[in-house]
């Protein structure tokens, strides 16, 4: 599945050249119209001897249907295509984020203070009492993103070089989003005893980790060790910051349909790291028949799991009447499809059985589990991970948030109770009076999420003892805010 329209992230920027008379621009914008090209810039870039050069950016559905444009125009009589630019490489050169001091080095003064032989005081003021480093370095403001590479968005395990744009990316959210600075951290290894140690011997300079596109099962066991190990909190985005956002879209979901979360059957196709953390967190939100589906078919007790903790929490927590027949038998009268899956896995004939007014999160990324349109007739509220379709439900509406929380609380971990708070102030950000079918989670360009996420997470870590009520004496001592 391609996109239903052309997006900004698959736009080419054609330099073309052609002689400066009435009516030529028009043939070149007529046959990239005639394609499919949705223009977003003309630029003029010279005009010598009779002849106009011009940048002309097309926004196209996907990478082919760029490639067609550009042949398109190049066959044009009296059109010269001088070159082709990818706006979304031009972007990423030279990366995207970079280390910006705080301070200006202008004078002697100043390089006394910063560095040798003033910083000296402050180092043994640290050896002397070591939580003086929250409130003297950048360490409460700091969280290392840390990844493999086995797990990367839809690509799977590309390895941690190519994994780096993604994380450098990540790290730009953070900054922008939440003001909270963050590292790219690529392991060459996959080894889930050496990513462990690694991050145990890298976290004295972090407040917090971000544990990001680990493959399942060793990004259970990987975050299970450390947040047992380290004294900051340990976080697995995928797994989650997904359970969050989703768990915010069904509050605001099951209000638009009018039923109680204790009430409704769910079904989530994926056992994978994201299906699991979800599972547990609605049951912890209070649903309590959660039937599993992944390669198996129905996750069930009769069936051998190989040992899978995932899938086995799934036959034995979630499928309370042990289920054993098809996906169509689980989806007769559920309440909620949730996909953390694949695409195509759904077809009309079980949306034709799910109980009334129903509601699916097909959030396969970038092809969801069934096509959207598709849905729309017989199901009462549908949600996706893409942005060219209504509620996308993204993580960048949690993480931001919920580490601003954790570090302005200085919490020493994440419990449910926490994302549980998260995910209400996810829902929250949506006025009740402009809540609706096609409107169920904030726009990801909403600053003020941030802001209630990490109010809330906050809130929850002092309340169940995950953070300390008061400031420290450092804290107070250096005039910080706690």
């Amino acid at each position: 599945m391609t996109n239903r329209y052309p997006a900004v992230a698959y736009s080419v920027t054609l330099r073309v050249a052609y002689k400066n008379i009435p009516g030529h621009l028009g043939v070149i914008t007529t046959a990239i119209g005639m394609v499919g090209g949705d223009i977003g810039a003309i630029d003029i870039v010279s005009i010598n001897s009779g002849t106009m050069i011009r940048d002309i950016t097309v926004n196209a559905r996907d990478v082919d249907h760029g490639a067609e444009i550009v042949s398109t125009v190049g066959v044009l009589n009296g059109v010269s295509v001088r070159s082709v630019s990818d706006p979304t490489f031009l972007l990423h050169l030279g990366g995207k984020i970079n280390m910006v001091s705080k301070i200006p080095i202008r004078t002697r003064n100043d390089l006394s203070l910063a560095y040798t032989p003033g910083v000296a005081r402050v180092s043994m003021a640290i050896h002397e009492d070591p939580s003086a480093v929250w409130s003297l370095t950048s360490k409460s403001n700091t969280v290392a993103v840390v990844t493999d590479g086995t797990a990367v968005l839809g690509l799977g395990n590309i390895g941690p070089a190519a994994a780096l744009p993604v994380m450098e990316g990540k790290a730009l959210l953070f900054k922008e989003l939440a003001g909270v600075n963050s590292w790219p951290i690529c392991l060459n290894t996959s080894d889930p005893e050496k990513i462990i140690q690694i991050v145990k011997h890298i976290s004295p300079g972090f407040g917090g980790i971000n544990l990001e596109d680990i493959a399942a099962p060793n990004c259970f066991y990987i975050e299970e060790r450390l947040r047992e190990e380290l004294d900051i909190p340990v976080f697995h985005d995928d797994q989650h910051g997904t359970a969050i956002v989703v768990l915010g879209a069904l509050y605001n979901a099951l209000e638009v349909v009018g039923k109680k979360i204790d009430q409704i059957n769910v079904v989530i196709s994926g056992a994978g790291a994201a299906g699991l953390a979800t599972a547990k967190l609605i049951k912890q939100a209070g649903v309590s028949s959660i039937i599993g589906y992944d390669r198996e078919g129905i996750l069930h007790s009769g069936i051998d799991l190989a040992g899978h903790s995932g899938k086995t929490w799934f036959a034995e927590q979630g499928n309370i009447d042990n289920f054993r027949g098809d996906l169509k038998g689980a989806m007769n009268n559920a309440d909620v499809f949730i996909g953390l899956s694949g695409p195509n896995v759904l077809s009309i004939d079980h949306l034709k059985v799910m109980a009334k007014n129903s509601i699916v999160f097909a959030m396969a990324n970038p092809d969801p589990e069934i096509n959207p349109e598709s849905a729309v007739p017989y199901v009462k509220v549908i949600a996706t991970g893409r942005s060219d379709y209504p509620n996308q439900i993204n993580n960048v509406l949690a993480f931001p948030g919920v580490f601003r929380g954790i570090l302005d609380s200085r919490s020493k971990g994440v419990n449910d109770e926490m994302k549980m708070a998260a995910a209400w102030a996810i829902a929250s950000a949506v006025p009740r009076r402009h809540l609706n079918e096609e409107y169920i989670v904030p726009s990801v360009f909403d600053r003020s999420v941030v802001r209630g996420v990490a109010n809330a997470v906050a809130k929850a870590a002092r309340a169940t003892g995950m953070a300390p009520i008061k400031r420290s004496k450092t804290t107070e001592f250096a005039g910080l805010p706690a």
